[in-house]
């Protein structure tokens, strides 16, 4: 799982702040936001939480699923998130465990 393009959602709690992102690399990704690397809006709203993500076969689908999901409205985004994860847990444990 670690080198396969994604598009993910993250979060800073249960229906607060999100962010969207697209990497090739989700676990490495999540991880940097999750220790404060990547400067700005994830590390300005402490959003460290990994909702939502979806594979994809290539990068450019994934940036085109991103710039899908950011097009949408948050409530778009809640209802995306809440149909994969109910709960909003941070799905990122079960990242570490698939590999």
């Amino acid at each position: 799982m670690d080198r396969q393009a994604s598009t993910y959602i993250l979060a800073n709690r249960r229906h607060g702040t999100l962010y969207t992102g697209v990497t090739s690399n989700l676990v490495r990704r999540v991880w940097e936001h999750k220790n404060d690397f990547v400067e700005g809006f994830t590390r300005r709203y402490q959003i460290h939480s990994l909702v939502y993500y979806e594979m994809h076969s290539t990068i450019y689908e994934a940036i085109s699923r991103e710039k899908q999901i950011k097009a949408g409205s948050r409530k778009t985004k809640i209802v995306l998130i809440e149909a994969f994860n109910p709960s909003w847990t941070d799905l990122y444990p079960g990242l570490l465990s698939n590999d």
